[in-house]
């Protein structure tokens, strides 16, 4: 599997294998040491040393291998909410379940199965055959928009954009509990659990990330929010609410084990509805077209399941 970066402003001067440390959350330095020593990573189309400072515009190559049964993906019809679509890029809400591309837990039924049928080849294939046209993921029961690129020179932008944080993204979220202040910023770096490789956590020297949350409205023991990213890191929502003593509702992996007599009332309300993961939508995408220079903004409803819990919490009020 390859996978292709630009080198923006912000990481000029950074470590080539510190920048892919950040970059590829479930990596390990050592691992990707290992593949800068092997040549499967190239700047530029040239192996470099692990510690070559990257200039903006570089173009970071990373060739990592797929396991036997995953060297490619097949195209496989389902239904796609495509917003909006054009000859470089595509916009798409993702429904709550399904992943986005392949892996060796979901060799198929992804997203990027259904795209490969929907576009008929018309992706951007920078990064390789499992992951045609992706530019950037969303959780699996995260639900939500997502850019889809169609031609490699909107992935290079997009990359660009993505790593300089100039890709608007906003998410609306039902946490547990009252949050006190009307808005608030999190600042905290992550890493991978050391109990539990499946998770992520506030890790001292892990990868930065700061989530930014106000509050839409209060149901005493729970709060519906929305939270805009400044970074984009794996779980970086779920995790960073879950260290303020605020996790996402229906949040299977940083949930909490128990809950007083009020939530358990209104969790038995709408059992059915947070049964499918937690309760977090991609609600806006916004971005500087990569060709026309144009800013363009999406925004999507919310999935009829959260509306459902919004609509039984303010009926208990």
């Amino acid at each position: 599997m390859s996978e292709v970066w630009i080198a923006g402003e912000n990481n000029k001067g950074a470590r080539l294998d510190l920048f892919l440390q950040e970059t590829m959350d479930d990596v390990s330095r050592s691992r990707i040491r290992k593949w800068i020593d092997e040549g499967a990573v190239l700047v530029n189309g040239v192996q470099v040393k692990a510690g070559y400072k990257l200039r903006i515009g570089d173009q970071i190559e990373v060739d990592e291998p797929e396991p036997e049964e995953l060297l490619s993906a097949a195209p496989e019809p389902m239904d796609l909410e495509i917003v909006y679509e054009d000859e470089d890029l595509a916009i798409v809400n993702k429904p709550q379940g399904m992943v986005v591309h392949p892996s060796a837990g979901h060799p198929k039924g992804t997203l990027v199965n259904g795209l490969m049928y929907h576009f008929q080849g018309q992706l951007s294939g920078i990064n390789g055959v499992l992951r045609p046209g992706i530019v950037h993921r969303i959780d699996k029961d995260t639900s939500g928009l997502l850019v889809i690129c169609k031609s490699d020179r909107a992935h290079n932008a997009l990359s660009t954009m993505l790593a300089d944080h100039d890709i608007t993204r906003k998410y609306h979220a039902i946490v547990y509990g009252n949050i006190k202040e009307e808005e608030g910023t999190i600042d905290q770096p992550l890493g991978r659990a050391t109990a539990d490789r499946k998770k992520m956590a506030i890790v001292p020297g892990g990868r930065r990330a700061v989530t930014h949350y106000k509050v839409l409205e209060r149901f005493g023991v729970f709060t519906y929010i929305e939270v805009t990213l400044e970074t984009g890191r794996t779980h970086q929502i779920r995790v960073h609410m879950k260290s303020i003593q605020h996790p996402v509702l229906g949040d299977p992996l940083y949930g909490p084990m128990t809950f007083n007599k009020e939530q358990g009332r209104l969790i038995a309300s709408v059992k059915e509805e947070i049964s499918h993961g937690q309760l977090l939508h991609a609600k806006v995408l916004g971005f500087r077209h990569p060709v026309s220079g144009t800013y363009m903004e999406w925004e999507s409803e919310l999935p009829a399941p959260f509306e459902r819990v919004l609509s039984a919490f303010r009926a208990m009020q």
